[in-house]
């Protein structure tokens, strides 16, 4: 059931920067809402209201907001027109596409004396005779009804039949309400029968709307954070859920069915039942030791079409979480791995999600070739450092040739603590060069 939550008309509040104290245009339409309720509350300044394609049954909880001046509530489950007299500036209201069958009730509109349009076309009121009449009489600040501009006669003649009109109303308002009641009969007849057959198990609202109780499982339990099992059921057995499951939905749509506010809800429940099956559907994975490559390799089957930006991977050293449309997917993985290092794409041609992780202490090499790791041992340590002492490294620039030493060719073979580079002792002058004179007074040098 779609509701009308403060998160929800936040997301819906950009364009004001997410307050919604002082939002004076909120639109809310095709949220699969059920019933109007806390805008009067959270958006008294509300200027312009979209709600039209929901599934909202009554008219209520928009009596405070003074200043709106228009409401769109088309395609919704709306059988009278009411609770609208607190909406002082209204101007507009568009009641198109609903199941308003009492007629009447558009004079609860007449105290809304700004209002200066209204659509009713798509109602089963609109198919009485004298409807277009009635509505003019009875509304008489309306300059347009169903897109169409009131003439000076037409109101003038409207007012002259009004009496016959009304009368011809109230007689078809009552076959209408008839007829209303009996479909819900069959409707709640037809739950009792499915009740008996043990098809699910269904219940009624507030409002006497019917709904079906669907236990849901998520992707992957946060209660068990170790590790996900895969399902264990035989793949016979779900191929043929899968095909029942098929068999239902086709069954669904090609069942004839009245243009009811009921009917509109059991589809909505239908297309709910179907949105959880999918999500109980556990995701196909597999995980491999890829030995040769030196890492872990997770392939997890989300599906083809799914958003990128849908999915979050976390790599941790112990373990693996994806988190797939907000349900977490997490494996303990057989060996330490190097986070910084893994990788994460989509199958091109799959979709599938594959996660590359490195082991820890392993020499982790590309795509186009492999090499053994390289593990040092105690001896090898030993041999390589009497090599090195033996040899000198020298670094020898030669100033006549401008040039400069290529660094790129110094490489180090092992880590090992750089060592200092000392500079030659300074030449003492001794007695066999030429300028040399020995002064007595002078000490000897140490």
């Amino acid at each position: 059931m779609g509701r009308i939550t403060e998160d929800l008309i936040r997301r819906n509040a950009e364009h004001n920067d997410c307050i919604i104290f002082s939002l004076e245009e909120l639109s809310l339409h095709q949220q699969e809402i059920e019933r109007l309720e806390h805008i009067d509350k959270w958006c008294r300044d509300l200027k312009i209201l979209y709600l039209q394609n929901n599934f909202i049954g009554k008219i209520e909880n928009v009596s405070k907001l003074k200043k709106l001046e228009y409401l769109n509530l088309a395609l919704n489950n709306i059988e009278k027109i009411e609770n609208l007299e607190g909406c002082e500036g209204l101007t507009k209201l568009d009641l198109t596409v609903n199941f308003i069958g009492e007629l009447s009730s558009v004079k609860t509109l007449q105290h809304n004396i700004h209002l200066k349009e209204l659509f009713l076309m798509g109602n089963p009121c609109a198919d009485f005779d004298g409807y277009r009449d009635f509505v003019v009489a009875t509304l008489q600040q309306l300059k347009w009804l169903d897109g169409k501009e009131i003439e000076r006669s037409e109101r003038i003649q409207a007012l002259q039949n009004f009496p016959a009109v009304e009368q011809q109303i109230r007689e078809q308002e009552k076959a209408y309400c008839l007829t209303r009641a009996k479909d819900k009969e069959a409707t709640q007849r037809k739950l009792q029968e499915e009740e008996n057959e043990g098809k699910g198990s269904r219940h009624t609202d507030s409002d006497g709307h019917w709904f079906t109780d669907i236990s849901t499982t998520l992707l992957s339990s946060e209660e068990n954070e170790d590790h996900i099992q895969a399902p264990e059921i035989p793949e016979g057995e779900c191929k043929k859920k899968k095909s029942d499951s098929s068999e239902d939905d086709l069954e669904f749509w090609n069942k004839p069915s009245l243009h009811t506010p009921e009917s509109r809800l059991e589809t909505l429940r239908h297309m709910e039942k179907q949105r959880k099956d999918q999500e109980k559907l556990r995701l196909d994975f597999s995980l491999k030791d890829d030995e040769k490559r030196n890492q872990i390799v997770l392939d997890l089957a989300v599906y083809r079409y799914m958003d990128t930006s849908l999915i979050d991977v976390d790599v941790q050293p112990t373990y693996v979480r994806v988190t797939v449309k907000g349900k977490p997917f997490q494996l303990v993985l057989p060996a330490e791995v190097k986070p910084d290092s893994s990788s994460a794409q989509r199958s091109q041609t799959t979709g599938h999600l594959v996660v590359c992780m490195p082991k820890v202490g392993e020499l982790v090499t590309g795509c186009q070739g492999t090499s053994p790791s390289v593990k040092s041992t105690p001896d090898r340590g030993r041999a390589q450092t009497r090599q090195r002492s033996q040899q000198v490294e020298r670094l020898e620039v030669d100033p006549s040739k401008h040039s400069f030493p290529d660094v790129a060719n110094i490489i180090q073979e092992e880590r090992h603590t750089p060592r200092r580079v000392q500079s030659e002792p300074k030449r003492i002058p001794g007695e066999e060069d030429p300028g040399f004179e020995d002064n007595p007074e002078v000490p000897p040098l140490i």
